[in-house]
């Protein structure tokens, strides 16, 4: 119960700081509402095989939610409660510091949630845009990407001495982890060197992994491994290196 009633104060005050929500969910929405609204991006491309740009775009934005809440929001958050000494006054308490930092993660990881959600549901009902063909294998694709930007988000928390650190820190990783998702080029239309490239990064390997469960199939193992291998390493050495003040 304790625990319970702890994420749901961390879930408020995520709210509260607007990070999350307002890039991490609503402008995820917009970009989708506008894009979806440009009639050439909806026209069927023979380069994305036989899908048009913002079918390819809609598993891109759900990427871009994720990586906004695990690479700025919750090192933000974290750093922040690091600099202000309220990790280090939770280690003399029964809640302890581990518990503050779960909740932080849960939060986190419901708004990502609700925001997938309603970017599928709204690319669906307002623009036909097809589910997956394995809702499984993409809610399993979701589950490693997730893990795996959770971690890096934890190294950067980690090595950031306080709050602006670890807001630069994650927003100067964030924007090449976008572009090897093909936010600004689409993976399929990159040179093949860029694509393979591409596939060994935490969100291009993402994306190849969602765009397998979109053909029907579970995520092959170069995704999985790739994404599993960001998750440990990266898990390890925010063990390793995590202060709590």
């Amino acid at each position: 119960m304790a625990t319970w009633r702890l994420v749901t104060i961390e879930l408020k005050l995520a709210l509260r700081e607007k990070v999350g929500p307002l890039w991490g969910v609503g402008f995820p929405l917009v970009l989708l509402v506008v894009l979806g609204n440009v009639p050439s991006l909806r026209e069927p491309q023979e380069v994305n095989g036989g899908l048009s740009t913002f079918e390819i775009y809609v598993p891109v934005i759900v990427l871009f939610n994720l990586a906004v809440l695990a690479l700025i929001a919750m090192p933000n958050a974290l750093a922040g409660y690091r600099e202000n000494g309220v990790l280090r006054r939770m280690r003399t308490t029964p809640v302890g510091p581990v518990r503050v930092l779960a909740a932080q993660l849960a939060a986190n990881l419901a708004i990502a949630v609700a925001a997938a959600v309603l970017v599928l549901a709204v690319a669906g009902i307002a623009f036909g845009v097809r589910l997956p063909g394995s809702l499984p294998a993409f809610l399993a694709g979701w589950a490693l990407v997730t893990a795996a930007l959770l971690s890096i988000g934890l190294v950067l928390t980690a090595l950031a001495p306080g709050r602006s650190q670890a807001t630069a820190f994650g927003t100067v990783l964030y924007f090449p982890m976008m572009f090897f998702a093909g936010l600004w080029i689409p993976i399929t239309q990159m040179p093949p060197w860029l694509r393979d490239v591409s596939h060994y990064t935490p969100l291009g390997a993402g994306m190849r992994a969602f765009q397998e469960a979109y053909e029907g199939g579970f995520p092959s193992a170069q995704p999985v491994l790739t994404l599993a291998a960001y998750t440990v390493a990266c898990a390890a050495v925010s063990v390793r290196w995590f202060r709590w003040q």
